[in-house]
Formats: structure tokens, sequence, C-alpha cells
């Protein structure tokens, strides 16, 4: 029996790119299991390639990002680790924080939409910095 390797992590670029297609896809509105519907594969591929678990290919990255209705490199965003957008990307990969920013841009009032903001500051500014969540 020959020795097994370690199990390889994924890179930077490939969470990069899995976190995209994830935004994207709730940007379009699609379940996993509609995304992997449209490409051949099972929602759970579809789930490891969302966080970077499994390297996607050149040919299902065409087929994801035509699915998407996006250029590739739009995929590629946030991928360079200096790029500023890196964690304003990671945010809205959190369901709950696109939900909130969907449900912020249907507000067309600007008086409302400064008093929401100005509540959740407060309510952040509660939350002592040692249990706010990284992600």
């Amino acid at each position: 029996m020959s020795p097994r390797k370690p199990a390889k992590r994924p890179s930077s670029i490939d969470v990069a790119v899995g976190r995209n297609v994830r935004i994207w896809r709730l940007a379009k509105g699609l379940s996993q299991a509609e995304l992997a519907d449209r490409l051949g594969v099972t929602f759970q591929q579809v789930q490891k390639y969302e966080i970077g678990a499994n390297r996607i290919g050149t040919g299902r990255l065409v087929k994801i990002a035509a699915v998407l209705g996006v250029p590739i490199s739009v995929l590629f965003e946030g991928a360079n680790a200096g790029e500023p957008s890196r964690s304003l990307l990671a945010l809205v990969a959190d369901s709950r924080s696109f939900r909130l920013a969907h449900a912020f841009a249907a507000i067309t009032n600007g008086a409302l939409r400064l008093s929401l903001v100005t509540m959740v500051e407060r309510i952040a500014a509660t939350v002592p910095q040692t249990k706010r969540r990284r992600r």
C-alpha cells in the first residue's frame, strides 16, 4: 500500500472564485440545487465549489458564468489578496448580509435609510469587540 497524501487545502483563488459563485448565485435568486441542475452536478458539488473545497475546472467555470449571466472575469474578483473589495465580497457572501443589503436597496426613502443605518450602527456599537464574528 502506498502512503496516503495529506488532504490538499483549497487555495485562496479557489476560495475567492467559490465565494463569487455563491454571491452571483444568490444575486440571481438561484438555490444550490437549481444551479447544480443547470450544471449537471449535485448540489453537494456546488457546495464544495462555493467553499473552495473543490477546484472548478475551466469548462465548468465557463458554464457557471453563462448560467449566472456574468463574464468569467467577475468570478475572479477579490482573488488577489491585495484587492480592497475582498472584505466586502466576503460580507455579501453571507446569506444574511446579502438579504439585508437586498432589503435595504428596496428602501427608497432617504430618511428611512439613514435611520436604519443609524440603528444598526448603534446596535453594533453595543456588541463587545471580542464577541463579534469575523467571516
